[in-house]
Protein backbone atom coordinates (compact mmCIF):
# COMPACT_ATOMS: atom_id res chain seq x y z
CA UNK A 1 0.00 0.00 0.00
CA UNK A 2 3.05 2.59 0.28
CA UNK A 3 4.39 2.02 -2.89
CA UNK A 4 3.74 5.29 -5.19
CA UNK A 5 1.34 4.92 -7.16
CA UNK A 6 -1.02 7.61 -9.81
CA UNK A 7 -4.79 7.44 -10.42
CA UNK A 8 -5.21 10.20 -12.39
CA UNK A 9 -4.65 9.49 -15.98
CA UNK A 10 -3.01 12.16 -18.57
CA UNK A 11 -4.87 15.45 -18.58
CA UNK A 12 -7.97 13.07 -16.89
CA UNK A 13 -9.97 15.72 -15.46
CA UNK A 14 -11.11 18.00 -18.35
CA UNK A 15 -9.86 15.25 -21.53
CA UNK A 16 -8.22 18.00 -23.11
CA UNK A 17 -5.46 15.44 -24.91
CA UNK A 18 -5.42 15.82 -28.81
CA UNK A 19 -7.65 12.64 -29.19
CA UNK A 20 -9.96 13.21 -26.68
CA UNK A 21 -10.61 16.83 -27.75
CA UNK A 22 -11.22 15.86 -31.66
CA UNK A 23 -13.36 12.63 -30.44
CA UNK A 24 -15.70 15.46 -28.08
CA UNK A 25 -15.51 18.37 -30.57
CA UNK A 26 -17.14 15.66 -32.99
CA UNK A 27 -19.45 14.28 -30.92
CA UNK A 28 -21.56 17.29 -29.41
CA UNK A 29 -24.01 17.62 -32.00
CA UNK A 30 -27.29 17.37 -29.98
CA UNK A 31 -30.20 19.45 -28.53
CA UNK A 32 -29.92 20.60 -25.03
CA UNK A 33 -32.89 18.81 -23.35
CA UNK A 34 -35.31 20.09 -21.40
CA UNK A 35 -34.69 19.53 -17.16
CA UNK A 36 -36.67 16.41 -15.90
CA UNK A 37 -40.14 17.14 -14.69
CA UNK A 38 -41.18 15.28 -11.37
CA UNK A 39 -43.95 13.31 -12.65
CA UNK A 40 -41.95 12.20 -15.64
CA UNK A 41 -39.21 10.67 -13.31
CA UNK A 42 -41.70 9.10 -11.13
CA UNK A 43 -43.32 7.81 -13.93
CA UNK A 44 -40.25 6.52 -15.56
CA UNK A 45 -39.46 4.47 -12.29
CA UNK A 46 -42.38 3.42 -11.44
CA UNK A 47 -41.73 1.28 -14.50
CA UNK A 48 -38.81 -0.28 -13.65
CA UNK A 49 -37.76 -3.16 -11.71
CA UNK A 50 -34.57 -5.20 -10.51
CA UNK A 51 -33.36 -7.08 -13.00
CA UNK A 52 -30.44 -9.54 -10.87
CA UNK A 53 -27.10 -7.96 -12.89
CA UNK A 54 -25.27 -4.67 -13.34
CA UNK A 55 -22.41 -3.36 -15.47
CA UNK A 56 -20.20 -0.87 -13.64
CA UNK A 57 -18.05 1.50 -15.79
CA UNK A 58 -14.92 2.65 -13.84
CA UNK A 59 -11.22 4.34 -14.17
CA UNK A 60 -8.72 2.15 -13.39
CA UNK A 61 -7.42 1.44 -9.87
CA UNK A 62 -10.50 2.92 -8.35
CA UNK A 63 -11.91 -1.19 -6.69
CA UNK A 64 -9.60 -3.26 -4.65
CA UNK A 65 -8.06 -6.09 -6.84
CA UNK A 66 -10.09 -8.56 -4.69
CA UNK A 67 -13.28 -6.36 -5.60
CA UNK A 68 -14.37 -7.00 -1.90
CA UNK A 69 -17.08 -4.40 -2.28
CA UNK A 70 -18.90 -5.69 -5.58
CA UNK A 71 -18.50 -9.56 -4.24
CA UNK A 72 -20.28 -8.16 -0.93
CA UNK A 73 -23.00 -5.89 -2.99
CA UNK A 74 -23.55 -9.51 -4.97
CA UNK A 75 -24.19 -11.48 -1.98
CA UNK A 76 -26.25 -9.32 -0.01
CA UNK A 77 -28.70 -8.31 -2.64
CA UNK A 78 -28.57 -11.28 -5.27
CA UNK A 79 -27.46 -8.90 -7.81
CA UNK A 80 -24.39 -9.96 -10.06
CA UNK A 81 -22.18 -8.03 -11.49
CA UNK A 82 -19.39 -7.02 -14.23
CA UNK A 83 -16.62 -4.70 -13.52
CA UNK A 84 -14.89 -3.33 -16.49
CA UNK A 85 -11.98 -0.57 -16.72
CA UNK A 86 -12.90 0.87 -19.37
CA UNK A 87 -12.64 4.74 -18.41
CA UNK A 88 -9.29 6.38 -19.18
CA UNK A 89 -10.12 9.88 -20.04
CA UNK A 90 -13.67 12.03 -20.08
CA UNK A 91 -13.21 13.51 -23.15
CA UNK A 92 -12.36 10.07 -25.39
CA UNK A 93 -14.98 8.36 -23.40
CA UNK A 94 -17.14 10.79 -24.02
CA UNK A 95 -16.31 11.48 -27.87
CA UNK A 96 -16.74 7.17 -28.47
CA UNK A 97 -20.35 7.24 -26.48
CA UNK A 98 -21.95 10.24 -27.75
CA UNK A 99 -22.62 9.26 -31.54
CA UNK A 100 -24.11 5.95 -29.75
CA UNK A 101 -26.68 8.18 -27.26
CA UNK A 102 -27.59 10.53 -29.91
CA UNK A 103 -28.83 7.53 -32.12
CA UNK A 104 -30.81 5.80 -28.89
CA UNK A 105 -28.69 3.13 -28.51
CA UNK A 106 -27.15 1.71 -24.81
CA UNK A 107 -23.68 2.08 -23.84
CA UNK A 108 -23.86 -1.60 -22.27
CA UNK A 109 -23.34 -0.24 -19.13
CA UNK A 110 -25.76 0.60 -15.74
CA UNK A 111 -23.20 2.51 -14.24
CA UNK A 112 -20.71 5.06 -15.65
CA UNK A 113 -18.46 7.35 -13.46
CA UNK A 114 -17.17 10.73 -15.00
CA UNK A 115 -15.32 13.45 -14.14
CA UNK A 116 -16.99 16.64 -12.93
CA UNK A 117 -16.25 19.04 -16.11
CA UNK A 118 -17.06 20.17 -20.10
CA UNK A 119 -18.14 16.32 -20.88
CA UNK A 120 -20.11 15.64 -18.18
CA UNK A 121 -21.73 19.03 -18.30
CA UNK A 122 -22.47 17.73 -22.27
CA UNK A 123 -24.04 14.45 -20.72
CA UNK A 124 -26.70 16.00 -18.22
CA UNK A 125 -27.46 18.58 -20.76
CA UNK A 126 -28.04 16.64 -23.84
CA UNK A 127 -30.01 14.33 -21.57
CA UNK A 128 -28.09 11.27 -22.04
CA UNK A 129 -27.99 10.53 -17.88
CA UNK A 130 -30.96 9.25 -16.14
CA UNK A 131 -32.71 11.00 -13.33
CA UNK A 132 -32.08 9.69 -9.91
CA UNK A 133 -34.70 8.00 -7.99
CA UNK A 134 -33.73 9.69 -4.50
CA UNK A 135 -36.45 7.63 -2.66
CA UNK A 136 -34.07 4.71 -3.75
CA UNK A 137 -30.96 6.61 -2.42
CA UNK A 138 -31.34 6.13 1.52
CA UNK A 139 -27.93 5.52 2.30
CA UNK A 140 -26.91 8.83 0.14
CA UNK A 141 -29.59 10.72 1.74
CA UNK A 142 -27.99 9.68 5.51
CA UNK A 143 -24.43 9.84 4.67
CA UNK A 144 -23.22 11.70 2.33
CA UNK A 145 -21.36 14.63 2.86
CA UNK A 146 -22.97 18.09 2.78
CA UNK A 147 -20.48 19.56 0.90
CA UNK A 148 -21.15 16.49 -1.91
CA UNK A 149 -24.76 17.61 -1.84
CA UNK A 150 -24.46 20.94 -3.13
CA UNK A 151 -22.43 20.58 -6.26
CA UNK A 152 -22.43 23.18 -8.73
CA UNK A 153 -22.38 21.24 -11.23
CA UNK A 154 -25.52 18.78 -11.11
CA UNK A 155 -27.26 21.04 -8.37
CA UNK A 156 -29.86 18.68 -6.01
CA UNK A 157 -28.07 15.45 -7.27
CA UNK A 158 -30.34 14.82 -9.67
CA UNK A 159 -28.24 12.93 -12.30
CA UNK A 160 -25.38 12.23 -10.21
CA UNK A 161 -23.84 10.70 -7.07
CA UNK A 162 -20.33 11.34 -6.13
CA UNK A 163 -17.84 7.80 -6.14
CA UNK A 164 -14.56 9.72 -5.00
CA UNK A 165 -13.33 13.06 -4.96
CA UNK A 166 -9.82 14.99 -4.58
CA UNK A 167 -8.49 18.33 -4.95
CA UNK A 168 -5.82 20.39 -6.44
CA UNK A 169 -3.80 21.96 -4.26
CA UNK A 170 0.29 23.22 -4.27
CA UNK A 171 2.95 19.99 -2.91
CA UNK A 172 5.99 21.10 -2.61
CA UNK A 173 9.53 19.43 -1.44
CA UNK A 174 10.65 20.00 2.01
CA UNK A 175 14.29 19.16 1.55
CA UNK A 176 14.40 22.30 -1.09
CA UNK A 177 11.70 24.64 0.10
CA UNK A 178 12.08 25.97 3.76
CA UNK A 179 9.21 28.44 3.63
CA UNK A 180 5.64 27.26 4.93
CA UNK A 181 4.19 28.09 1.82
CA UNK A 182 0.64 28.78 2.15
CA UNK A 183 -0.29 31.35 -0.34
CA UNK A 184 -0.66 30.99 -4.18
CA UNK A 185 1.76 33.57 -5.03
CA UNK A 186 4.68 30.99 -4.04
CA UNK A 187 4.00 29.76 -7.54
CA UNK A 188 4.57 33.05 -8.89
CA UNK A 189 7.37 34.17 -6.64
CA UNK A 190 10.79 34.56 -8.79
CA UNK A 191 13.02 32.91 -6.11
CA UNK A 192 11.69 29.45 -7.37
CA UNK A 193 12.49 30.42 -11.04
CA UNK A 194 12.75 27.24 -13.08
CA UNK A 195 11.66 25.13 -10.02
CA UNK A 196 8.20 25.54 -10.20
CA UNK A 197 5.42 23.41 -12.22
CA UNK A 198 2.41 23.70 -13.12
CA UNK A 199 -0.33 21.49 -14.61
CA UNK A 200 -0.95 21.49 -18.67
CA UNK A 201 -4.82 21.24 -18.28
CA UNK A 202 -6.76 23.86 -19.41
CA UNK A 203 -9.14 23.70 -16.48
CA UNK A 204 -6.91 23.16 -14.01
CA UNK A 205 -4.32 25.60 -14.33
CA UNK A 206 -7.48 28.44 -15.77
CA UNK A 207 -8.18 27.50 -11.69
CA UNK A 208 -5.15 28.76 -10.12
CA UNK A 209 -4.91 31.72 -12.51
CA UNK A 210 -7.96 32.87 -11.52
CA UNK A 211 -7.54 32.37 -7.87
CA UNK A 212 -3.90 34.11 -8.30
CA UNK A 213 -6.07 37.09 -9.48
CA UNK A 214 -8.83 37.29 -6.79
CA UNK A 215 -11.46 35.11 -8.96
CA UNK A 216 -13.69 32.92 -8.07
CA UNK A 217 -13.87 29.92 -11.04
CA UNK A 218 -17.53 29.27 -10.22
CA UNK A 219 -18.64 32.69 -10.97
CA UNK A 220 -15.65 33.81 -13.58
CA UNK A 221 -16.42 35.78 -16.99
CA UNK A 222 -14.51 36.00 -19.81
CA UNK A 223 -13.02 38.81 -18.33
CA UNK A 224 -11.68 36.65 -15.58
CA UNK A 225 -10.21 34.30 -17.83
CA UNK A 226 -8.09 37.09 -19.37
CA UNK A 227 -6.65 38.65 -16.28
CA UNK A 228 -5.56 34.95 -15.63
CA UNK A 229 -3.92 34.57 -18.97
CA UNK A 230 -2.18 37.16 -18.57
CA UNK A 231 -1.44 36.17 -15.03
CA UNK A 232 -0.06 33.11 -15.78
CA UNK A 233 1.59 34.54 -19.05
CA UNK A 234 3.87 37.06 -16.96
CA UNK A 235 4.96 33.88 -15.17
CA UNK A 236 5.98 31.57 -18.41
CA UNK A 237 7.16 34.42 -19.00
CA UNK A 238 9.54 35.13 -16.64
CA UNK A 239 10.95 31.47 -16.68
CA UNK A 240 9.63 30.67 -13.67
CA UNK A 241 8.15 27.54 -14.67
CA UNK A 242 10.10 24.75 -15.65
CA UNK A 243 7.34 22.43 -16.89
CA UNK A 244 3.88 22.59 -18.19
CA UNK A 245 2.62 18.35 -16.58
CA UNK A 246 0.08 16.06 -17.59
CA UNK A 247 0.82 13.52 -14.87
CA UNK A 248 4.75 13.45 -14.00
CA UNK A 249 4.50 16.25 -11.92
CA UNK A 250 4.68 14.07 -9.01
CA UNK A 251 7.84 12.57 -9.92
CA UNK A 252 9.37 15.61 -10.66
CA UNK A 253 7.97 17.01 -7.10
CA UNK A 254 9.79 13.82 -5.59
CA UNK A 255 13.05 13.86 -6.73
CA UNK A 256 13.44 17.71 -7.05
CA UNK A 257 13.28 18.79 -10.83
CA UNK A 258 11.20 21.05 -9.21
CA UNK A 259 10.57 22.43 -5.78
CA UNK A 260 7.00 22.85 -5.87
CA UNK A 261 4.05 22.41 -8.40
CA UNK A 262 0.79 22.15 -8.65
CA UNK A 263 -0.69 18.86 -7.21
CA UNK A 264 -3.77 16.38 -6.49
CA UNK A 265 -4.13 15.27 -3.10
CA UNK A 266 -3.73 11.42 -3.28
CA UNK A 267 -0.77 11.73 -5.94
CA UNK A 268 1.28 13.87 -2.81
CA UNK A 269 -0.69 11.24 -0.06
CA UNK A 270 0.46 7.73 -1.68
CA UNK A 271 4.30 9.34 -1.99
CA UNK A 272 4.09 10.58 1.80
CA UNK A 273 3.46 7.07 2.88
CA UNK A 274 6.32 6.16 0.45
CA UNK A 275 8.50 8.39 2.95
CA UNK A 276 9.34 11.01 0.39
CA UNK A 277 9.42 14.68 1.65
CA UNK A 278 6.76 16.51 0.00
CA UNK A 279 4.03 18.17 1.80
CA UNK A 280 0.61 19.30 0.24
CA UNK A 281 -1.40 22.75 0.96
CA UNK A 282 -4.27 24.46 -0.07
CA UNK A 283 -3.58 28.01 -0.87
CA UNK A 284 -5.36 30.21 0.83
CA UNK A 285 -6.52 32.23 -2.24
CA UNK A 286 -8.31 28.77 -2.93
CA UNK A 287 -8.01 25.41 -4.50
CA UNK A 288 -9.88 23.29 -6.42
CA UNK A 289 -12.58 20.26 -5.99
CA UNK A 290 -13.11 17.90 -8.40
CA UNK A 291 -15.17 14.85 -8.15
CA UNK A 292 -15.64 11.69 -9.92
CA UNK A 293 -19.37 10.94 -10.10
CA UNK A 294 -21.80 7.45 -10.75
CA UNK A 295 -24.27 8.29 -13.40
CA UNK A 296 -26.76 5.62 -14.58
CA UNK A 297 -26.23 6.34 -18.66
CA UNK A 298 -29.65 7.12 -21.25
CA UNK A 299 -30.57 3.35 -22.03
CA UNK A 300 -28.92 1.35 -19.50
CA UNK A 301 -30.55 -2.24 -19.40
CA UNK A 302 -30.45 -2.23 -15.53
CA UNK A 303 -31.54 1.00 -13.76
CA UNK A 304 -32.88 -0.07 -10.84
CA UNK A 305 -29.94 -2.74 -9.88
CA UNK A 306 -27.32 0.22 -11.14
CA UNK A 307 -29.28 2.11 -8.61
CA UNK A 308 -29.22 -0.01 -5.65
CA UNK A 309 -25.11 -0.34 -6.00
CA UNK A 310 -24.86 3.51 -6.24
CA UNK A 311 -26.49 3.53 -2.56
CA UNK A 312 -24.80 0.70 -1.45
CA UNK A 313 -21.75 1.85 -1.62
CA UNK A 314 -22.63 4.83 0.56
CA UNK A 315 -22.73 2.71 3.74
CA UNK A 316 -19.71 3.78 6.06
CA UNK A 317 -18.24 0.38 6.45
CA UNK A 318 -18.39 -0.10 2.31
CA UNK A 319 -16.56 3.33 1.75
CA UNK A 320 -14.25 2.66 4.51
CA UNK A 321 -12.77 -0.23 2.30
CA UNK A 322 -12.46 1.87 -0.84
CA UNK A 323 -11.28 4.26 1.18
CA UNK A 324 -8.34 2.25 1.77
CA UNK A 325 -7.61 1.56 -1.63
CA UNK A 326 -8.38 4.39 -3.37
CA UNK A 327 -6.70 6.97 -1.25
CA UNK A 328 -8.52 10.45 -2.28
CA UNK A 329 -11.08 11.89 -0.64
CA UNK A 330 -14.16 10.05 0.26
CA UNK A 331 -17.68 11.42 -0.35
CA UNK A 332 -19.50 9.79 2.72
CA UNK A 333 -19.53 10.38 6.92
CA UNK A 334 -18.65 8.52 8.95
CA UNK A 335 -15.52 6.54 7.49
CA UNK A 336 -12.97 8.39 9.00
CA UNK A 337 -14.16 7.09 12.65
CA UNK A 338 -14.92 3.14 11.12
CA UNK A 339 -10.87 3.39 9.98
CA UNK A 340 -9.81 4.98 13.25
CA UNK A 341 -11.29 2.12 14.94
CA UNK A 342 -9.45 -0.93 12.80
CA UNK A 343 -6.48 0.84 13.81
CA UNK A 344 -6.80 -1.09 17.08
CA UNK A 345 -6.44 -4.25 15.58
CA UNK A 346 -4.11 -3.50 12.49
CA UNK A 347 -0.51 -4.19 12.56
CA UNK A 348 2.87 -3.51 10.60
CA UNK A 349 2.29 -1.89 7.06
CA UNK A 350 -1.58 -1.93 7.67
CA UNK A 351 -1.07 0.08 11.26
CA UNK A 352 0.76 2.60 9.48
CA UNK A 353 -1.42 3.39 6.31
CA UNK A 354 -4.35 3.54 8.77
CA UNK A 355 -2.44 6.21 10.96
CA UNK A 356 -1.49 8.30 7.76
CA UNK A 357 -5.11 8.37 6.24
CA UNK A 358 -7.01 9.10 9.08
CA UNK A 359 -4.43 12.09 10.19
CA UNK A 360 -4.03 13.19 6.53
CA UNK A 361 -5.90 16.63 5.60
CA UNK A 362 -5.30 15.75 2.18
CA UNK A 363 -7.91 12.42 2.58
CA UNK A 364 -10.15 14.12 5.45
CA UNK A 365 -9.99 18.23 4.22
CA UNK A 366 -11.34 20.46 7.35
CA UNK A 367 -14.20 22.51 7.21
CA UNK A 368 -11.53 25.20 7.14
CA UNK A 369 -9.80 23.96 4.17
CA UNK A 370 -13.88 22.98 2.45
CA UNK A 371 -14.61 26.43 2.68
CA UNK A 372 -11.64 27.42 -0.17
CA UNK A 373 -12.04 25.11 -2.31
CA UNK A 374 -14.44 25.67 -5.75
CA UNK A 375 -14.95 24.04 -8.80
CA UNK A 376 -14.19 24.40 -12.28
CA UNK A 377 -15.89 26.78 -14.28
CA UNK A 378 -19.30 26.18 -16.28
CA UNK A 379 -18.91 26.45 -19.42
CA UNK A 380 -20.93 26.73 -22.84
CA UNK A 381 -19.81 25.21 -26.10
CA UNK A 382 -19.10 28.39 -27.64
CA UNK A 383 -17.04 29.54 -24.12
CA UNK A 384 -15.23 25.79 -23.84
CA UNK A 385 -13.70 27.43 -26.89
CA UNK A 386 -12.61 30.74 -25.72
CA UNK A 387 -11.64 29.43 -22.34
CA UNK A 388 -9.32 26.70 -24.17
CA UNK A 389 -8.13 29.24 -26.61
CA UNK A 390 -6.64 31.38 -23.52
CA UNK A 391 -5.00 28.68 -21.38
CA UNK A 392 -3.49 25.98 -24.05
CA UNK A 393 -1.46 29.69 -25.81
CA UNK A 394 -0.38 29.51 -21.68
CA UNK A 395 0.91 25.99 -21.54
CA UNK A 396 1.50 25.22 -25.54
CA UNK A 397 3.43 28.04 -26.72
Amino acid sequence: MTQPRTRRDVFRIAGFSAAGLALAACGVQGKKAAPPKADAVKEFWAKQKKNGQVVFANWPEYMPPEQGPLKAFQKDTGISYEYKEVIQENASFFGKSEPQLRAGQPLGYDIVVMTNGVQLQHMIELGYCVPLDHSQLPNFNANAGEKYKQRAYDPGNTYTVPYTSGITGIAYNTKYVKDDIKSINALFDPKYKGRVGMMADAQEIGNFGMYATGANPEQSTEADWKKAGEKLKQQRDAGIVRKYYDQDYIDAVSKGDVWLTMAWSGDVFQRQLAGEPVKFVVPEEGGTIWTDNMLIPKGAANPVDALMLMDYLYQPATAAELEEYIQYVTPVNGVNEILKEKIATAKGEEKTTLEALVASSAIFPSDADYAKLRSYTKLTTAQEQVFNRIFQNITQA
